[in-house]
Protein backbone atom coordinates (compact mmCIF):
# COMPACT_ATOMS: atom_id res chain seq x y z
CA UNK A 1 0.00 0.00 0.00
CA UNK A 2 0.90 3.35 -0.50
CA UNK A 3 3.44 4.86 2.07
CA UNK A 4 3.30 8.51 3.25
CA UNK A 5 6.29 10.48 3.91
CA UNK A 6 6.19 13.77 5.42
CA UNK A 7 8.65 16.50 5.53
CA UNK A 8 11.42 14.55 4.22
CA UNK A 9 14.93 16.62 3.59
CA UNK A 10 15.69 17.17 0.26
CA UNK A 11 19.36 15.07 0.47
CA UNK A 12 16.30 12.21 0.60
CA UNK A 13 14.37 13.12 -2.24
CA UNK A 14 16.52 11.75 -4.74
CA UNK A 15 16.12 8.19 -3.56
CA UNK A 16 12.23 8.79 -2.90
CA UNK A 17 11.69 9.80 -6.55
CA UNK A 18 13.55 6.76 -7.65
CA UNK A 19 11.70 4.67 -10.94
CA UNK A 20 10.98 1.43 -10.40
CA UNK A 21 13.34 -0.10 -13.33
CA UNK A 22 15.39 -2.52 -13.55
CA UNK A 23 19.36 -1.68 -14.16
CA UNK A 24 20.47 -1.17 -17.85
CA UNK A 25 23.09 -3.54 -17.65
CA UNK A 26 20.75 -6.22 -16.40
CA UNK A 27 18.78 -5.81 -19.50
CA UNK A 28 21.08 -4.67 -22.40
CA UNK A 29 22.85 -8.36 -22.61
CA UNK A 30 19.79 -10.29 -23.46
CA UNK A 31 18.00 -7.07 -25.89
CA UNK A 32 21.62 -7.10 -27.80
CA UNK A 33 21.30 -11.07 -28.01
CA UNK A 34 17.99 -10.54 -30.12
CA UNK A 35 18.79 -7.52 -31.90
CA UNK A 36 21.73 -9.37 -33.30
CA UNK A 37 19.66 -12.09 -34.16
CA UNK A 38 16.98 -10.17 -36.25
CA UNK A 39 19.84 -8.28 -37.90
CA UNK A 40 21.34 -11.51 -39.28
CA UNK A 41 18.54 -13.77 -39.75
CA UNK A 42 15.61 -11.60 -40.66
CA UNK A 43 12.82 -13.10 -40.62
CA UNK A 44 13.58 -16.22 -39.33
CA UNK A 45 14.63 -14.65 -35.87
CA UNK A 46 11.54 -12.69 -35.64
CA UNK A 47 9.52 -16.12 -36.10
CA UNK A 48 12.23 -17.90 -33.54
CA UNK A 49 11.20 -15.06 -30.86
CA UNK A 50 7.53 -14.61 -31.73
CA UNK A 51 7.16 -18.19 -31.14
CA UNK A 52 9.31 -17.85 -27.58
CA UNK A 53 7.40 -15.29 -26.16
CA UNK A 54 3.96 -14.45 -27.75
CA UNK A 55 3.36 -18.01 -28.48
CA UNK A 56 2.64 -17.08 -32.17
CA UNK A 57 4.32 -18.87 -35.20
CA UNK A 58 2.43 -17.71 -38.11
CA UNK A 59 2.47 -14.77 -41.10
CA UNK A 60 3.77 -11.69 -40.13
CA UNK A 61 1.80 -9.43 -42.28
CA UNK A 62 -1.39 -8.83 -41.97
CA UNK A 63 -3.89 -9.06 -44.34
CA UNK A 64 -5.95 -6.71 -46.23
CA UNK A 65 -9.08 -9.08 -45.47
CA UNK A 66 -7.97 -8.85 -41.48
CA UNK A 67 -7.75 -4.88 -41.45
CA UNK A 68 -10.95 -5.01 -43.59
CA UNK A 69 -13.06 -7.63 -41.31
CA UNK A 70 -12.08 -5.40 -38.44
CA UNK A 71 -13.00 -2.38 -39.84
CA UNK A 72 -16.76 -3.87 -41.12
CA UNK A 73 -16.96 -5.90 -37.54
CA UNK A 74 -15.75 -3.61 -34.94
CA UNK A 75 -18.60 -3.00 -31.97
CA UNK A 76 -20.44 0.72 -32.83
CA UNK A 77 -20.53 2.11 -29.75
CA UNK A 78 -16.42 1.81 -30.21
CA UNK A 79 -16.36 2.80 -33.59
CA UNK A 80 -17.90 6.06 -32.83
CA UNK A 81 -15.32 6.82 -29.57
CA UNK A 82 -12.82 6.33 -32.17
CA UNK A 83 -13.63 8.27 -34.33
CA UNK A 84 -14.49 11.12 -32.23
CA UNK A 85 -10.74 10.79 -30.36
CA UNK A 86 -9.53 11.27 -33.93
CA UNK A 87 -11.17 13.81 -34.95
CA UNK A 88 -9.95 15.66 -31.59
CA UNK A 89 -6.17 14.56 -31.87
CA UNK A 90 -6.38 15.83 -35.50
CA UNK A 91 -7.45 18.86 -34.70
CA UNK A 92 -4.84 19.53 -32.37
CA UNK A 93 -2.25 18.60 -33.98
CA UNK A 94 -3.02 19.78 -37.28
CA UNK A 95 -2.46 23.15 -35.64
CA UNK A 96 1.47 22.30 -35.15
CA UNK A 97 1.92 22.31 -38.70
CA UNK A 98 4.32 25.80 -39.63
CA UNK A 99 3.88 27.10 -42.94
CA UNK A 100 7.67 28.52 -44.29
CA UNK A 101 8.74 32.15 -43.43
CA UNK A 102 11.16 34.06 -45.53
CA UNK A 103 13.24 36.29 -43.58
CA UNK A 104 15.80 38.95 -45.21
CA UNK A 105 18.32 38.94 -42.38
CA UNK A 106 20.11 41.74 -44.49
CA UNK A 107 19.72 43.41 -48.15
CA UNK A 108 19.68 40.84 -51.03
CA UNK A 109 20.06 37.59 -47.88
CA UNK A 110 16.97 35.63 -47.52
CA UNK A 111 16.45 32.64 -45.40
CA UNK A 112 13.64 30.52 -44.91
CA UNK A 113 12.46 26.66 -43.07
CA UNK A 114 10.77 24.62 -44.44
CA UNK A 115 9.18 21.08 -42.95
CA UNK A 116 9.65 17.92 -44.73
CA UNK A 117 7.81 14.59 -43.75
CA UNK A 118 9.95 11.57 -42.67
CA UNK A 119 9.98 9.41 -46.06
CA UNK A 120 9.73 6.07 -43.53
CA UNK A 121 8.67 5.66 -40.01
CA UNK A 122 7.58 2.75 -38.05
CA UNK A 123 5.33 2.56 -35.37
CA UNK A 124 5.17 -0.07 -32.25
CA UNK A 125 2.15 -0.42 -30.42
CA UNK A 126 2.59 -2.42 -27.17
CA UNK A 127 0.15 -4.88 -26.25
CA UNK A 128 1.14 -7.22 -23.43
CA UNK A 129 -1.63 -6.71 -21.01
CA UNK A 130 -4.02 -4.58 -23.22
CA UNK A 131 -4.80 -3.93 -26.60
CA UNK A 132 -3.35 0.00 -26.72
CA UNK A 133 -5.60 1.24 -29.50
CA UNK A 134 -5.52 4.43 -28.73
CA UNK A 135 -1.46 4.93 -29.29
CA UNK A 136 -1.89 4.33 -32.69
CA UNK A 137 -4.38 7.32 -32.94
CA UNK A 138 -1.06 9.40 -31.16
CA UNK A 139 1.35 8.29 -33.83
CA UNK A 140 -0.58 7.80 -37.03
CA UNK A 141 -2.45 10.71 -37.11
CA UNK A 142 0.78 13.16 -36.71
CA UNK A 143 2.39 10.41 -39.27
CA UNK A 144 -0.55 11.34 -41.46
CA UNK A 145 -0.52 15.11 -41.29
CA UNK A 146 2.91 15.59 -41.87
CA UNK A 147 2.65 13.52 -45.29
CA UNK A 148 4.81 10.64 -44.41
CA UNK A 149 5.26 8.50 -47.55
CA UNK A 150 5.55 5.29 -45.99
CA UNK A 151 4.23 4.17 -42.51
CA UNK A 152 5.06 0.53 -41.03
CA UNK A 153 3.21 -0.54 -37.57
CA UNK A 154 3.92 -3.59 -35.53
CA UNK A 155 2.11 -5.08 -32.68
CA UNK A 156 2.19 -8.09 -31.15
CA UNK A 157 -0.38 -10.85 -31.92
CA UNK A 158 -2.37 -12.94 -29.07
CA UNK A 159 -2.97 -16.87 -30.36
CA UNK A 160 -2.16 -15.18 -33.68
CA UNK A 161 -4.47 -11.78 -33.41
CA UNK A 162 -4.73 -8.60 -33.27
CA UNK A 163 -7.40 -6.76 -31.98
CA UNK A 164 -10.19 -5.35 -34.46
CA UNK A 165 -9.78 -1.99 -32.68
CA UNK A 166 -6.03 -2.07 -32.92
CA UNK A 167 -6.32 -2.75 -36.59
CA UNK A 168 -9.43 -0.28 -37.07
CA UNK A 169 -7.00 2.37 -35.77
CA UNK A 170 -4.89 1.51 -38.24
CA UNK A 171 -6.78 1.91 -40.87
CA UNK A 172 -8.40 5.04 -40.36
CA UNK A 173 -5.16 6.66 -39.84
CA UNK A 174 -3.94 5.49 -43.24
CA UNK A 175 -1.62 3.11 -42.11
CA UNK A 176 -2.06 -0.39 -44.10
CA UNK A 177 1.09 -2.42 -43.68
CA UNK A 178 0.81 -3.95 -40.04
CA UNK A 179 2.98 -6.45 -38.93
CA UNK A 180 2.39 -9.44 -36.20
CA UNK A 181 5.99 -8.67 -34.05
CA UNK A 182 5.72 -7.61 -30.64
CA UNK A 183 9.37 -6.73 -28.36
CA UNK A 184 12.81 -6.43 -28.87
CA UNK A 185 12.31 -7.85 -32.39
CA UNK A 186 9.75 -5.95 -33.69
CA UNK A 187 12.04 -3.07 -32.45
CA UNK A 188 15.10 -4.80 -34.27
CA UNK A 189 12.61 -5.53 -37.98
CA UNK A 190 11.96 -2.06 -38.40
CA UNK A 191 15.66 -0.61 -37.53
CA UNK A 192 17.30 -3.10 -39.92
CA UNK A 193 14.73 -4.37 -42.34
CA UNK A 194 13.91 -7.69 -43.15
CA UNK A 195 12.41 -10.12 -45.99
CA UNK A 196 9.38 -9.11 -44.66
CA UNK A 197 9.43 -6.28 -42.80
CA UNK A 198 10.71 -2.61 -44.80
CA UNK A 199 13.61 -0.16 -42.94
CA UNK A 200 12.39 3.06 -41.53
CA UNK A 201 14.38 6.04 -40.60
CA UNK A 202 12.64 6.35 -36.96
CA UNK A 203 10.84 4.61 -34.69
CA UNK A 204 8.43 5.70 -32.34
CA UNK A 205 5.82 3.98 -29.66
CA UNK A 206 5.84 3.35 -25.99
CA UNK A 207 7.17 -0.07 -24.24
CA UNK A 208 8.35 -2.66 -21.55
CA UNK A 209 12.28 -1.71 -20.46
CA UNK A 210 13.26 -4.39 -23.39
CA UNK A 211 11.83 -2.16 -25.61
CA UNK A 212 12.87 1.16 -24.36
CA UNK A 213 16.67 -0.21 -24.24
CA UNK A 214 15.97 -1.73 -27.63
CA UNK A 215 15.29 1.36 -28.98
CA UNK A 216 18.17 3.24 -27.39
CA UNK A 217 20.31 0.35 -28.75
CA UNK A 218 19.18 0.78 -32.39
CA UNK A 219 19.46 4.38 -31.68
CA UNK A 220 23.78 4.07 -31.76
CA UNK A 221 23.33 2.17 -35.33
CA UNK A 222 22.02 5.12 -37.21
CA UNK A 223 18.20 4.94 -36.47
CA UNK A 224 15.80 7.82 -34.82
CA UNK A 225 13.90 7.33 -32.01
CA UNK A 226 11.18 9.43 -30.82
CA UNK A 227 12.59 9.36 -27.09
CA UNK A 228 13.30 6.86 -24.71
CA UNK A 229 9.72 6.36 -23.58
CA UNK A 230 9.08 3.51 -20.68
CA UNK A 231 6.69 2.44 -17.67
CA UNK A 232 3.64 4.67 -17.29
CA UNK A 233 3.52 7.04 -14.37
CA UNK A 234 1.72 10.02 -12.91
CA UNK A 235 2.33 12.37 -10.54
CA UNK A 236 -0.61 14.51 -8.72
CA UNK A 237 0.11 17.22 -7.07
CA UNK A 238 -2.95 17.98 -4.37
CA UNK A 239 -4.33 20.36 -2.06
CA UNK A 240 -7.64 20.34 0.51
CA UNK A 241 -9.83 21.53 -2.77
CA UNK A 242 -8.85 18.42 -4.63
CA UNK A 243 -11.56 15.41 -4.77
CA UNK A 244 -9.42 12.49 -2.85
CA UNK A 245 -11.85 10.18 -4.69
CA UNK A 246 -10.75 11.62 -8.12
CA UNK A 247 -6.97 12.00 -7.16
CA UNK A 248 -7.26 8.14 -5.92
CA UNK A 249 -9.08 7.04 -9.56
CA UNK A 250 -6.10 8.95 -11.72
CA UNK A 251 -3.56 7.46 -9.22
CA UNK A 252 -4.57 3.80 -9.96
CA UNK A 253 -5.29 4.57 -13.74
CA UNK A 254 -1.85 4.61 -14.33
CA UNK A 255 -0.62 1.86 -11.31
CA UNK A 256 -2.99 -0.22 -13.71
CA UNK A 257 -0.82 -0.17 -16.93
CA UNK A 258 1.61 -2.86 -15.25
CA UNK A 259 3.72 -3.73 -12.56
CA UNK A 260 6.24 -1.33 -13.39
CA UNK A 261 4.63 1.98 -13.50
CA UNK A 262 4.73 4.21 -10.32
CA UNK A 263 2.29 6.69 -9.32
CA UNK A 264 2.96 9.78 -7.18
CA UNK A 265 1.03 11.92 -4.32
CA UNK A 266 2.62 15.15 -3.77
CA UNK A 267 0.56 17.45 -1.30
CA UNK A 268 0.91 19.99 1.81
CA UNK A 269 -1.74 18.16 3.71
CA UNK A 270 -1.73 15.03 5.58
CA UNK A 271 -5.30 14.90 5.82
CA UNK A 272 -5.41 14.71 2.21
CA UNK A 273 -2.67 12.20 2.00
CA UNK A 274 -4.89 9.86 4.36
CA UNK A 275 -8.01 9.97 2.67
CA UNK A 276 -6.59 9.72 -0.88
CA UNK A 277 -4.97 6.85 0.95
CA UNK A 278 -7.96 4.79 2.22
CA UNK A 279 -9.44 6.12 -1.17
CA UNK A 280 -7.36 4.21 -3.20
CA UNK A 281 -7.72 0.87 -0.84
CA UNK A 282 -11.27 0.95 -1.55
CA UNK A 283 -10.80 1.52 -5.26
CA UNK A 284 -8.53 -0.92 -5.83
CA UNK A 285 -10.77 -3.53 -4.33
CA UNK A 286 -12.49 -3.05 -7.09
CA UNK A 287 -10.90 -3.30 -10.31
CA UNK A 288 -10.52 -5.99 -12.64
CA UNK A 289 -6.45 -5.44 -12.79
CA UNK A 290 -6.27 -4.69 -9.26
CA UNK A 291 -3.06 -7.32 -8.85
CA UNK A 292 -1.17 -5.80 -11.61
CA UNK A 293 -2.14 -2.11 -10.18
CA UNK A 294 -1.59 -3.54 -5.89
CA UNK A 295 2.28 -4.38 -7.25
CA UNK A 296 2.84 -0.70 -9.67
CA UNK A 297 1.56 1.09 -5.75
CA UNK A 298 4.31 -1.18 -3.35
CA UNK A 299 6.44 0.96 -5.18
CA UNK A 300 4.59 4.46 -5.21
CA UNK A 301 4.16 6.67 -2.26
CA UNK A 302 2.58 9.89 -1.15
CA UNK A 303 4.86 12.61 -0.06
CA UNK A 304 3.74 15.53 2.66
CA UNK A 305 5.22 18.71 1.72
CA UNK A 306 3.98 21.70 3.93
CA UNK A 307 5.89 24.40 1.60
CA UNK A 308 4.91 25.32 -1.84
CA UNK A 309 8.32 26.12 -3.02
CA UNK A 310 9.52 22.55 -1.70
CA UNK A 311 6.64 21.04 -3.22
CA UNK A 312 7.13 22.67 -6.62
CA UNK A 313 10.95 21.95 -6.56
CA UNK A 314 10.06 18.02 -6.30
CA UNK A 315 7.32 18.24 -8.81
CA UNK A 316 10.05 19.43 -11.29
CA UNK A 317 12.81 17.48 -10.37
CA UNK A 318 10.70 14.26 -10.58
CA UNK A 319 9.35 15.31 -14.05
CA UNK A 320 6.80 13.43 -14.37
CA UNK A 321 5.22 12.17 -17.47
CA UNK A 322 1.99 12.95 -16.24
CA UNK A 323 1.24 15.71 -13.98
CA UNK A 324 -2.04 16.78 -12.61
CA UNK A 325 -2.51 19.79 -10.95
CA UNK A 326 -5.39 19.12 -7.81
CA UNK A 327 -4.98 22.77 -6.55
CA UNK A 328 -7.09 26.20 -6.02
CA UNK A 329 -4.61 28.20 -8.26
CA UNK A 330 -4.18 25.09 -10.95
CA UNK A 331 -3.52 27.44 -13.86
CA UNK A 332 -1.10 29.52 -12.06
CA UNK A 333 0.91 26.79 -10.50
CA UNK A 334 1.21 25.66 -14.15
CA UNK A 335 3.15 28.45 -15.02
CA UNK A 336 5.46 27.55 -12.65
CA UNK A 337 5.99 23.89 -14.57
CA UNK A 338 8.81 23.69 -16.23
CA UNK A 339 9.63 19.96 -16.25
CA UNK A 340 6.65 17.58 -16.97
CA UNK A 341 5.14 15.64 -20.20
CA UNK A 342 1.94 16.61 -20.49
CA UNK A 343 0.06 18.51 -17.27
CA UNK A 344 -3.95 18.21 -16.33
CA UNK A 345 -5.80 21.16 -14.81
CA UNK A 346 -8.65 20.88 -11.98
CA UNK A 347 -10.31 18.64 -10.47
CA UNK A 348 -12.30 17.92 -13.91
CA UNK A 349 -9.49 17.49 -16.01
CA UNK A 350 -8.64 13.09 -16.00
CA UNK A 351 -5.18 11.81 -17.27
CA UNK A 352 -7.73 9.26 -19.38
CA UNK A 353 -8.71 12.56 -20.81
CA UNK A 354 -5.25 13.18 -22.25
CA UNK A 355 -4.55 8.77 -23.11
CA UNK A 356 -7.44 8.70 -25.28
CA UNK A 357 -9.25 11.82 -27.01
CA UNK A 358 -9.11 15.40 -25.90
CA UNK A 359 -6.33 15.95 -28.37
CA UNK A 360 -3.30 15.86 -26.93
CA UNK A 361 -0.17 13.30 -27.42
CA UNK A 362 0.25 10.63 -25.10
CA UNK A 363 3.05 9.30 -25.86
CA UNK A 364 5.18 11.33 -23.47
CA UNK A 365 9.04 10.99 -21.81
CA UNK A 366 9.06 8.92 -18.80
CA UNK A 367 11.59 8.13 -16.41
CA UNK A 368 12.87 11.88 -16.03
CA UNK A 369 13.28 12.49 -19.29
CA UNK A 370 10.92 15.05 -19.16
CA UNK A 371 13.77 17.59 -18.58
CA UNK A 372 15.34 17.52 -21.82
CA UNK A 373 12.67 15.70 -24.45
CA UNK A 374 9.30 16.63 -25.42
CA UNK A 375 6.27 14.14 -26.45
CA UNK A 376 5.36 13.07 -29.77
CA UNK A 377 3.76 16.22 -32.10
CA UNK A 378 4.20 16.63 -35.64
CA UNK A 379 7.21 18.16 -35.30
CA UNK A 380 8.77 14.21 -34.60
CA UNK A 381 8.05 13.52 -38.03
CA UNK A 382 9.34 16.08 -40.01
CA UNK A 383 12.40 17.36 -40.81
CA UNK A 384 13.19 21.01 -40.65
CA UNK A 385 15.14 22.11 -43.88
CA UNK A 386 16.81 25.41 -43.94
CA UNK A 387 17.04 27.10 -47.83
CA UNK A 388 19.20 30.69 -48.01
CA UNK A 389 19.13 32.81 -51.08
CA UNK A 390 21.93 35.56 -51.95
CA UNK A 391 21.24 38.14 -54.79
CA UNK A 392 24.49 39.73 -56.60
CA UNK A 393 24.40 43.34 -54.11
CA UNK A 394 23.31 40.45 -51.16
CA UNK A 395 27.08 38.94 -51.56
CA UNK A 396 28.67 42.19 -51.68
CA UNK A 397 26.98 43.22 -47.94
CA UNK A 398 27.68 40.16 -46.48
CA UNK A 399 30.67 38.91 -48.65
CA UNK A 400 32.98 40.94 -46.02
CA UNK A 401 31.89 39.22 -43.10
CA UNK A 402 32.29 35.80 -44.37
CA UNK A 403 36.12 36.45 -45.85
CA UNK A 404 37.06 37.87 -42.35
CA UNK A 405 35.71 35.15 -40.43
CA UNK A 406 37.25 32.61 -42.87
CA UNK A 407 40.45 33.92 -43.09
CA UNK A 408 40.96 33.92 -39.15
CA UNK A 409 39.48 30.14 -39.05
CA UNK A 410 42.28 29.98 -41.63
CA UNK A 411 40.07 28.35 -43.76
CA UNK A 412 41.35 29.64 -47.40
CA UNK A 413 38.91 28.14 -49.45
CA UNK A 414 36.31 28.96 -47.66
CA UNK A 415 36.79 33.05 -47.81
CA UNK A 416 38.00 32.40 -51.95
CA UNK A 417 34.54 30.86 -52.78
CA UNK A 418 33.15 34.37 -51.46
CA UNK A 419 36.26 36.67 -52.61
CA UNK A 420 36.07 34.73 -56.01
CA UNK A 421 32.72 36.15 -56.39
CA UNK A 422 33.18 39.72 -55.54
CA UNK A 423 35.95 39.48 -57.86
Amino acid sequence: MLNIIQNPARKQWETLLQRPTALYSDIVASVESILEEVRENGDKAVRKFNQKFDNYGGDLLVSEAEIQKAVKNLDKKLRKAIEQAYANIYKFHAKQVEKPKKVQTMQGVTCWRKSVGIEKVGLYIPGGTAPLFSTVLMLGVPAQIAGCKEVILCTPARNGEIHPAVLFSAWKVGVHKIFKIGGVQAIGAMAFGTESVPKVYKIFGPGNQFVTVAKQQVARDGVAIDMPAGPSEVMVWADETARPAFVAADLLSQAEHGTDSQVILVTHSLKVAEKVRQEVQKQLLTLPRNEIAEKALAQSRIIVLEKFNEALDLVNLYAPEHLILALKNAEKVAEKIINAGSVFLGNYTPESAGDYASGTNHTLPTNGFAKAYSGVSVDSFVRKITFQKITQKGLQNIGETIAIMAENEQLEAHKRAVTIRLA
